[in-house]
């Protein structure tokens, strides 16, 4: 009998790229733990289980990935034509920069491989996309969305494991590039979504994204400065809370939605504002700050395992992992 991988209908044949924004997620829990503890200088021992969770769900979702690459092979020719998938190629590279981090305080070995791994293969996507963009023939101001930050603005990572690891120069390059497409980008999806139709409701979660650049610019630019706490890093700290504040407030919207894979681009955002409260704290001792991002943990904390729940009954009811309609 043929095997069920090799038939036309194998739910293999639409396994989304977008599955990565779930180990994104994962990864950004993980570390925001990790720094919690670090904060109130303790230890759960929930790091290594947390770690090692994220890492195998990353390797079964690339091992999928790649099978599916070699075994249908139109279908991800499909999605990297598709306006809006495109974006979302990063999102494994990105996997690997944030399990570089999380990986940090158990293996720096390790860590310096899954970094040099993911800075590089996140240079080919970004090249590879922004290419794309510039030589294109069928994208619209209607296909701009904020996962459109994935592959440019998310060059803004690579300092955290970066600059620990003695890679300088290299962070500042890629830092430099997630700066100045974040500006770029900002002003064309806020054109996009002030002056055109609404965002289709599968697509309205990724405005979490928007929070992402500058909450983990941040965080990145107190790596690159040695921890110094100026002008601009107060910019960015303050223009991610509120962009946090702003789509929070939103939340009867966002209640409403159906539930998606889209629904993960809640997760890492909220992760990275949650970061870089407790970074604030640590820089000004401040018990604002320790109390915001003690709540913003425990918000995280419960999205996400929602998240997951949600995602493995819609996998168990046979809704992820079929055909677009």
């Amino acid at each position: 009998m043929e095997n069920v991988l090799t038939q036309p209908n194998s739910r293999l044949a639409f396994f989304p790229i977008s599955f990565f924004a779930m180990v994104m997620g994962l990864s950004g829990l993980t570390i925001a733990w990790e720094k919690a503890q670090h904060v109130f200088n303790m230890d759960l021992g929930i790091n290594p289980l947390l770690v090692g969770l994220t890492a195998t769900i990353f390797i079964a979702f690339a091992i999928a990935y790649a099978t599916k690459a070699l075994m249908y092979r139109e279908s991800v020719r499909k999605e990297i034509g598709h306006p809006v998938k495109l974006s979302f190629f990063p999102t494994i590279s990105i996997s690997l920069l944030l399990l570089a981090v999380a990986f940090m305080e158990f293996d720096m070995g390790l860590s310096r491989i899954l970094w040099m791994l993911g800075a590089g293969l996140h240079l080919f996507f970004t090249l590879f996309v922004i290419n794309t963009w510039m030589h294109h023939e069928h994208f619209q101001i209607q296909h701009i969305n904020p996962a459109w930050f994935i592959p440019a603005v998310g060059n803004v990572l690579v300092p955290i494991a970066g600059m620990p690891l003695g890679f300088t120069d290299v962070s500042w390059f890629f830092f430099s590039v997630g700066m100045l497409f974040w500006g770029i980008l900002m002003t064309i999806i806020f054109y996009r979504i002030l002056f055109h139709t609404p965002l289709d409701a599968r697509l309205l979660p990724t405005l979490f994204i928007l929070i992402a650049p500058p909450a983990v610019g941040f965080i990145a630019y107190t790596k690159l400065t040695g921890g110094e706490l100026d002008s601009f890093a107060r910019f960015l700290y303050f223009s991610g809370l509120f962009l946090t504040l702003l789509l929070f407030s939103q939340f009867n919207r966002f209640a409403k939605l159906q539930f998606a894979l889209s629904w993960w681009a809640y997760s890492f955002p909220t992760a990275a504002i949650t970061i870089a409260s407790f970074v604030m704290y640590e820089k000004l001792g401040k018990a604002f700050y320790l109390w915001l991002g003690t709540g913003l943990l425990t918000i995280l904390s419960v999205l996400v395992t929602a998240l997951f729940v949600r995602t493995a009954m819609a996998a168990y009811k046979g809704k992820i992992c079929t055909p677009e309609h």
